[in-house]
């Protein structure tokens, strides 16, 4: 398994866009599934699908999306395609035939994936891990050790005989640019992986195959939307290094977040902008969808927003102000998700209620612009790639506190900047709301990411804005960001493995989550 030195806010931080329940589940499985589909050439027939028994996914794989979200990418769809609601027809209606099995894998990784590939004419195998976000890796191909994280253009050129293998490196050192060749040498098979910006060109490809006696060639697509190059140089990598980078510029937070991805996605300033500003729109949109009303079935609970909403009006809450606005929205993103409908994960579909919950709910009772909530969203994000390079988002890895929590810090540093705060400030918030969620279970009640997700993420938005104003008013969060990362990171590792998203334990447990869980079963089979 590859250590991701390099996160970019559009990859890890924020998104994918998509649908379901969990993105460490629905959004990576399709892409897992998109690069299964690559391998297979678009024809899969036949798939074997195992899962380790003291993995996350042999207790969460239908409940939380997995199957959907891997059925989807057999088919080629995208994480946010409204056919997913229907994936077990859709998937029979094109004759592939699937079999899930628990096997002892003997892996480290809670998440990982074991596909048996087969169609008329190839059989292949492939292993895969979920990192948390909707990030993924294939770890091994046809047994052979590997890592692609789905950020380049990916060929495998397919040849057992080691003098041709040479003798094609030889020729595509001469003939390509192309960031990495790497020769993989198996047991029953052998091929040469190509990493490059773009696929080779088809005189290249035809030349392979008149001039060597290669035996196939596959293209696997990226799945990322920003790829990687070789040699990415960051402006820095943790709060310590950005604070010596700023010295001489005196930049605020998302101006600093634009600066990292200018150089991290080789694109320019108002790219990001526009990127962010899109995805803003996005969220903007859900939260309207969530107040509205949705509705589905297969869920524990249904449309709670809208009557939220009308007790506001009605003044039959407690006054919270911005507090109450806060909880509205967080809750409408969190029924939009629970109903299937798009939502962008931030940093994880889990979590996916915090960051807009608290921002757009901030924006709206302030009257602030468009572009103002585009700059919070990026100041946010940039707590998240610190916590993306340092630790996790990933449940499974680092319990709720690795989304939840780390959705709430974010919020806080972006908060802080809609209250005209400093870059000092914004990190005290970050740190003051990241040291107040530590050893944060994930137990969700019938193995579903409803409840207790939904009030985390209402806590989280809360503490986020407590937080801010905390830091606005100059309180001390004594421990440096980077040092509270770390410490977040060795707490998440330490919780119990029933505690990090395998509804082995806490409130996955009890008397009334097994009898809801049950319901839903039934629910499903009929």
């Amino acid at each position: 398994m590859v250590e991701r030195k390099y996160p970019s806010i559009f990859n890890d931080v924020i998104g994918p866009i998509m649908r379901g329940p969990s993105s460490s589940h629905c959004a990576a499985s399709v892409r897992i599934g998109r690069m299964a589909r690559d391998l297979m050439r678009g024809d899969i027939q036949d798939v074997l699908i195992e899962f380790d028994p003291e993995g996350s996914l042999a207790t969460t794989h239908e409940s939380h999306g997995s199957d959907m979200g891997l059925f989807g990418g057999f088919l080629g769809w995208d994480a946010y395609d409204e056919r997913l609601k229907d994936y077990a027809k859709s998937v029979k209606e094109a004759g592939i035939t699937i079999k899930i099995e628990i096997t002892d894998l003997k892996v480290k990784h809670p998440n990982t994936y074991k596909l048996s590939l087969r169609n008329d004419t190839d059989v292949h195998e492939m292993v895969a891990i979920s990192t948390g976000g909707g990030m993924i890796e294939i770890v091994e191909i046809d047994g052979i050790k590997i890592s692609m994280l789905g950020d380049y253009y990916e060929t495998l050129i397919y040849c057992n005989e080691i003098e041709i293998l040479n003798s094609v490196i030889q020729y595509l050192q001469e003939k390509i640019v192309a960031d990495e060749i790497i020769i993989h040498r198996g047991t029953n098979s052998s091929f040469i992986e190509v990493k490059a910006q773009k696929f080779l060109e088809k005189r290249i490809v035809h030349d392979l195959h008149n001039k060597f006696e290669i035996s196939t060639l596959k293209e696997l697509k990226p799945i990322l939307p920003i790829l990687s190059r070789k040699e990415v140089k960051l402006p820095f990598s943790s709060m310590e290094e950005m604070m010596l980078y700023n010295q001489d510029k005196n930049l605020d937070l998302w101006e600093l977040a634009v600066n990292y991805e200018i150089i991290r996605g080789n694109i320019s300033g108002q790219e990001v902008f526009d990127k962010m500003r899109s995805i803003c729109r996005i969220m903007q949109k859900s939260i309207l969808e969530g107040i509205e009303g949705s509705d589905f079935k297969d869920r524990i609970l249904g449309h709670q927003s809208g009557f939220f909403k009308e007790k506001m009006e009605n003044k039959d809450l407690l006054e919270s102000g911005i507090l109450n606005q806060i909880i509205l929205y967080t809750t409408a993103m969190m029924e939009v998700k629970s109903s299937m409908g798009i939502i962008v994960a931030s940093p994880t579909a889990g979590s996916c209620g915090t960051l807009p919950g608290a921002l757009i709910g901030v924006i709206s009772i302030m009257d602030l612009s468009e572009d103002e909530l585009v700059k919070a969203m990026l100041a946010a994000s940039m707590i998240g790639i610190f916590i993306s390079i340092q630790a996790t988002f990933s449940a499974e890895l680092g319990g709720c506190q690795a989304e939840c929590g780390s959705a709430s810090g974010m919020a806080a540093a972006g908060l802080v900047y809609l209250g005209k705060g400093s870059l000092r400030q914004a990190l005290g918030a970050a740190s003051m709301a990241l040291q107040n969620v530590f050893g944060m279970t994930c137990d969700p009640v019938a193995n579903r990411v409803e409840v207790p997700c939904l009030g985390k993420n209402v806590m989280a938005a809360s503490n986020a804005l407590s937080c801010a104003n905390m830091a606005l008013a100059n309180f001390d969060a004594v421990l440096p960001l980077d040092e509270v990362i770390e410490a977040m990171n060795k707490v998440g590792k330490s919780l119990p493995h029933e505690l990090r998203c395998t509804a082995l334990g806490g409130l996955s447990v009890t008397k009334t989550s097994k009898i809801i869980e049950n319901r839903l079963k039934s629910f499903v089979k009929n």
